[in-house]
């Protein structure tokens, strides 16, 4: 099969980066004796202690997965651990039975939100345009910097823009491990679906280049799930038909694929399957709300694990309120989200009078929510959301809570 071409009158290069097991590489800078070894990252809290015991004076001993008792999920695992086929989304349980002897960290969200700050700023000292796809990755338009004349409108990208593209993404490569000691792996394409295929081709600190010429060689061979939107579902009914990689998916008839999977999923399905993507890359846009959660590794009682639950409620409300700030927002409607030990999930909202990142007030209008869900069955997850955003100078200053009135009993 022939590659196709791509269907642009604009050529552009674009690149991926995502950093290399992020969560995992950053606890490997706190605790460089364990680099080499099968860790993984979730489960517990960053509080939750870590040596276990001395086997002698001067070793640390960490928790080991054939320890853990809980319902909690792989975060992310180094690549020594995915040697044995753990993976992000495991249960833990499942993958103590695959790796017993695997070490295990608790989260730190803090710690991996300040490490993606320091990585993004030095991407930004290199290239200005920049879509901030997560904690751990981001797209670049590097378009100007290493083609302008095929902004300008030039019909095919030069070949010399791809080797210059090349030292822009190692020297961007050069700056994260400066700013951080960390490795990423990026890749270079002509759109952003292939770029994110691209950086996951040679990881760990990989650098590829991958143009549609290569998609014959390169791309097609890969299952399909390594097109960024197809999930288990779709596969599995693609599997089901025969097609298997993308190869197959390129060789399917659009007609079949419409007939199959609507006509918007069957013609994005073949645009993907032949490289072709003409998303731009978004340098700004307005979030819609900023949200915290989290699952507990047991089910909490309302009554008896009162005082337990409010103090979580209250470290909820007071990241979001951090969160806040740092985007430099504040909002009216202030959500909480509550899951039962049945996996029923309620929601409730409240809008106040003036936008807000106060976390005494946050906390008041949670509170105020969390009196109209019944709280008769054990609680599984917690989280609070505040929506309807707007600049934060927008508001004036923000509202300042009476000191003499006391925070209202949550639980």
């Amino acid at each position: 099969m022939a590659a196709a071409a791509m269907d642009t009158d604009s050529p552009r290069v674009i690149s991926h980066l995502d950093m290399d097991a992020f969560y995992a590489s950053v606890e490997l800078l706190r605790y460089p004796e364990l680099r080499g070894q099968p860790v993984v990252i979730g489960g517990g809290h960053p509080a939750e202690e870590i040596t276990l015991a001395m086997a002698e004076p001067g070793v640390q001993r960490f928790a080991r997965l054939r320890d853990y008792v809980g319902r909690g999920v792989i975060t992310t695992a180094t690549y020594e651990a995915r040697a044995f086929g753990l993976h992000s989304g495991m249960g833990l349980m499942k993958a103590a039975q695959l790796a017993p002897n695997a070490v295990r960290l608790p989260t730190d969200f803090e710690a991996y939100r300040r490490y993606s700050r320091l990585f993004k700023v030095a991407v930004r000292a290199i290239v200005p345009h920049i879509e901030d796809n997560g904690i751990d990755e981001m797209y670049l338009d590097l378009t100007d910097l290493v083609a302008p004349e095929a902004a300008a409108g030039a019909k095919e990208t030069p070949n010399d823009a791809w080797e210059g593209a090349r030292e822009v993404a190692q020297a961007i490569k050069d700056a994260v491990r400066r700013a951080t000691g960390l490795s990423c792996s990026i890749g270079v394409a002509p759109n952003k679906l292939l770029a994110k295929i691209a950086s996951d081709l040679d990881k760990p600190d990989g650098l590829t280049i991958l143009t549609v010429h290569d998609l014959a060689v390169r791309v097609w061979p890969l299952p399909t799930r390594r097109i960024n939107g197809i999930g288990p579902k779709t596969s599995a009914k693609l599997e089901a038909a025969g097609v298997r990689t993308i190869g197959d998916l390129a060789a399917a008839q659009l007609p079949w694929l419409i007939e199959q999977f609507g006509r918007n999923c069957g013609s994005w399905l073949h645009d993907a399957a032949h490289g072709r993507d003409e998303r731009p890359v978004v340098t700004h846009s307005e979030p819609k709300s900023i949200s915290r959660e989290t699952t507990f590794e047991r089910d909490l009682h309302a009554t008896r694990d009162r005082e337990q639950l409010s103090q979580i409620f209250t470290e909820l409300c007071m990241g979001v309120s951090q969160d806040l700030q740092r985007k430099g927002c504040a909002g009216k409607t202030i959500g909480l989200k509550l899951r039962y030990d049945n996996f029923k999930t309620v929601t409730r909202d409240q809008t106040i009078a003036v936008p807000t990142q106060d976390p005494l007030v946050i906390r008041r209008a949670a509170g105020q929510c969390l009196k109209r869900v019944p709280l008769d069955r054990r609680i599984r997850l917690l989280g609070v959301r505040v929506g309807a955003l707007c600049p934060v100078q927008a508001t004036g200053p923000p509202p300042q809570p009476v000191a003499t009135e006391p925070a209202p009993s949550l639980f």
